[in-house]
């Protein structure tokens, strides 16, 4: 009979610690609710499916720093002359995406900007993304690698080999058309002047200097700023 009084006297400990616990968990949650700015009934601080989240303000920055690989799909050359500004279209070449794998910008995708001359040489200063497949269009600041090397024009050179399927600046236009009088640069000069000549040739010869640049492997772009999409 002892026996009995004392599991009684357990199973009803155990059933008071029971309650105790069950009831807690509850007093638990009002806590947290009633700490934050706002209250809400425990059922809608822990939804069974969590709400979805809006994407209409959320926005993504890419650092500075970050490459951007490009190619042309308008040019296998662009040749201009070292002095020379010349607007010019990439393509991002890649899928560029975030270390978790999120699609940040699409390949495909459209760099618009400038070569525009340096102390040392020449450079693309990019100015305009336009996502692909969207009405996007973001300022971007991005320069491609210095290029210093150029190419001597003269009479003798095979032009084939660097005219063929090239960008040709106004610049450069005007200092092959007077080089090879036989190629027609109308099209291309742009209403550049011919009063530009005398800077291009070179000590008065037929000969001038100029940037011959393959935008496939050139002109790959550095972000000089973070890239906010």
């Amino acid at each position: 009979m002892l026996i009995s009084h004392r599991w009684q006297s357990k199973t009803a400990l155990v059933m008071a610690l029971g309650m105790s616990s069950i009831t807690a968990m509850p007093m638990l949650m009002a806590t947290s609710a009633t700490a934050s700015s706002h209250s809400y009934p425990v059922a809608q601080l822990f939804p069974s499916q969590p709400p979805p989240i809006s994407q209409e303000f959320a926005s993504v920055t890419i650092p500075a720093g970050n490459l951007i690989p490009t190619i042309s799909d308008e040019t296998d050359k662009i040749v201009i002359a070292p002095d020379e500004t010349l607007a010019v279209t990439l393509i991002v070449n890649t899928d560029i995406r975030s270390s978790a794998g999120t699609l940040l910008i699409p390949a495909g995708s459209e760099i618009e900007g400038e070569m525009r001359p340096t102390a040392g040489g020449t450079r693309f200063f990019a100015q305009e993304l336009m996502i692909k497949n969207s009405n996007q269009q973001v300022p971007i600041d991005a320069t491609s690698q210095e290029i210093t090397d150029t190419e001597t024009i003269d009479e003798g050179t095979d032009t084939s080999a660097i005219l063929t399927g090239a960008l040709i600046g106004a610049g450069a236009g005007v200092v092959l058309g007077e080089i090879f009088g036989d190629i027609d640069f109308l099209e291309v000069l742009g209403g550049a002047g011919a009063g530009a000549l005398a800077g291009l040739l070179l000590g008065g010869s037929k000969q001038a200097e100029v940037f011959v640049i393959n935008p496939d492997t050139d002109l790959d772009l550095t972000l000089e700023s973070d890239l906010v999409l």
